[in-house]
């Protein structure tokens, strides 16, 4: 029985002689372990509390959208890009109240938020569309240059025929033809390989195609003064 207390008692000695050395090593490390777990528990929460009201905020720019309120809709998607600028929701916002801005002929108010999305919009696709759509109302304001430096890098393989496209347009209002011409076939191109790939949507692109046939077609030989003939 002595031998086994003082066997006992020397185990207990050298934790006592282990954590003198090393206790406060294994204090700070479960302190920090703890206090990560709850940052990370409260990041999560944070972050569903951001995308459930960046959400309501949506859906109050859908609304307001439904019901033609352009003046609601910029409000609501401006609020939300102040406020959840991080979200996906701020750049589905802005496009969506700028088609409401062009509808309602406040053309200022959609550029502003087209570029807001255009630069900031956390999704990749969401970047493109809102370039797209901004690049089309420059071509329309006639700020040909603009339009064309909106556009000049390559977007997500599905919409480099509508940029493409575009592109063509904004040459055709320069007078280009040669250059557009350029473009037009470019666009069809990467249209019909994006038809090959068959999906939901070929039906849509097959018409789309049409159209950028007829545009294509309208040039001939497109050879013009302007193009150094």
């Amino acid at each position: 029985m002595a031998t086994y207390d003082l066997e006992e008692q020397e185990q207990l000695d050298s934790l006592k002689t282990w954590w003198k050395m090393h206790g406060n090593l294994v204090t700070t490390v479960v302190t920090v372990a703890a206090l990560a777990v709850l940052a990370w528990q409260g990041w999560n929460w944070w972050q569903r509390t951001q995308a459930a009201q960046a959400s309501a905020l949506f859906g109050g720019v859908q609304s307001a959208v439904a019901q033609n309120d352009a003046k609601r809709a910029r409000e609501m998607a401006g609020e939300l890009i102040d406020k959840f600028s991080g979200t996906a929701y701020a750049g589905l916002a802005a496009l969506l109240s700028a088609k409401a801005q062009l509808e309602g002929g406040d053309i200022k108010s959609a550029r502003a938020q087209l570029a807001w999305a255009a630069d900031n919009a956390k999704d990749d696709g969401i970047r493109d569309l809102a370039r797209l759509r901004l690049a089309t109302v420059m071509l329309d304001d006639k700020a040909y240059d603009e339009a064309l430096a909106k556009i000049a890098a390559e977007p997500a393989p599905s919409l480099a025929p509508r940029f493409n496209d575009l592109r063509g347009d904004i040459l055709m209002a320069q007078d280009k033809r040669a250059e557009a011409k350029a473009a037009y076939e470019k666009a069809l191109a990467g249209l019909d390989g994006l038809i090959k790939e068959g999906g939901a949507e070929a039906r849509a692109r097959g018409a789309y195609r049409d159209t950028l046939q007829i545009k294509l077609d309208s040039l001939g030989g497109a050879e013009t003064k302007g193009d150094g003939q």
